[in-house]
């Protein structure tokens, strides 16, 4: 998918809302443990109730690779269900890949051709020829790790060298690889403050926002820093929209917590 087919969709639905497909069979409705598939049962439900919500969804894959096999068809299952049902989607596979060269390309042929993901997010820590075989797919996106949500970001991502932090130097030096315009960024919502000095290096990326939501990021405050003049962001929201209900009604109380986001963003467009 191009940049602009996003665009022209979060245009379209007033939203820039993506819904993490982070399925943990343990917090699950218990109905749906009786069928055949349980996980691609909740996915297809709760994509069949957002999906005119969502313009993205992002599996992240830890939690179909921890079942084996059956897992892993379990994501087979939901990306092409999405791919064939709602084309105009953007899939993320959170995976966080990032390896040497051959390596990476391997990841890249697994989630780009194979899966027919139009996304993956990779780690930098290795560096430019770990990045740039993802970089190489037409009409693909590499959604790069910069700063992240979680605590343990203060470790290193925002330690200065020379002065300049290190999510900087990734930021920036990212934007001389090889088709990094292809590139994609995460940036927690915990770390909202940081918006303003993220778009003076990356002013027309698209930003992808988890941690809004169960992890306590304000919505308000990464529109207000972080939009841009093409919207330029995708809020992830996981927990909090899934597993709105453990009952019956698990699918339409996850439509009722999207919606409220959703609302909430068509106000910033």
């Amino acid at each position: 998918m191009t940049t602009e087919l996003l665009v022209a969709e979060i245009k379209r639905k007033k939203s820039f809302l993506c819904i993490g497909l982070d399925v943990d069979i343990s917090k699950i409705p218990p109905h749906l443990l009786d069928k055949e598939d349980p996980i691609f049962e909740f996915n297809k439900a709760i994509i069949d109730a957002t999906h005119h919500i969502a313009v993205s969804y992002k599996p992240n894959t830890a939690f179909y690779e921890a079942y084996g096999i059956k897992g892993w068809l379990s994501l087979q299952k939901t990306i092409e269900y999405l791919n064939t049902k709602y084309p105009e989607i953007f899939t993320i596979a959170d995976a966080k890949r990032g390896d040497i060269g051959n390596t990476s390309t391997m990841y890249a042929k697994a989630f780009f051709e194979d899966l027919s993901f139009d996304s993956v997010t990779v780690a930098p820590y290795m560096g430019q020829d770990s990045v740039e075989p993802f970089l190489a797919f037409k009409d693909k996106h590499t959604i790069m790790l910069a700063l992240t949500s979680n605590k343990g970001a203060f470790d290193f991502q925002t330690k200065k060298i020379n002065d300049i932090e290190v999510y900087k130097h990734v930021l920036e030096t990212s934007k001389s690889w090889e088709n990094s315009e292809n590139l994609m960024y995460v940036v927690g919502a915990t770390k909202a403050e940081y918006f303003t000095e993220i778009r003076k290096i990356v002013p027309n990326s698209f930003l992808l926002v988890p941690g809004v939501g169960a992890q306590g990021g304000s919505l308000n405050e990464v529109c207000k820093y972080g939009l841009n003049s093409q919207i330029g962001l995708l809020i992830n929201s996981s927990r909090g929209i899934i597993y709105a209900s453990n009952g019956i009604d698990f699918a339409t109380k996850a439509q009722e917590a999207a919606l409220i986001l959703q609302q909430e963003m068509a106000a910033f467009l």
